[in-house]
């Protein structure tokens, strides 16, 4: 069955503009700099919880006396 070479054209243009819109959204999602910003938001949001904030300081202390024991003996 033959088509109409119209109407041919008309679905490759479709088709064109659909791939068109998945490169570009593709594009978006594998931009570099989204991968940062999503990451640093993250660790930003981790670092805000109250556990994790006073188990790292707890841990930084600890390290604190570690270090002024070892060099006053």
């Amino acid at each position: 069955m033959a088509r109409d070479p119209e109407t041919i054209q008309r679905e490759i243009e479709q088709a064109r503009d659909a791939l068109a819109v998945t490169l570009d959204e593709l594009g978006r999602r594998a931009n570099p700099q989204r991968f940062v910003d999503t990451a640093k938001s993250t660790v930003q949001s981790r670092l805000a919880d109250p556990r994790v904030k006073y188990a790292l300081y707890a841990v930084g202390g600890l390290i604190a006396f570690a270090v002024l024991r070892k060099l006053f003996r």
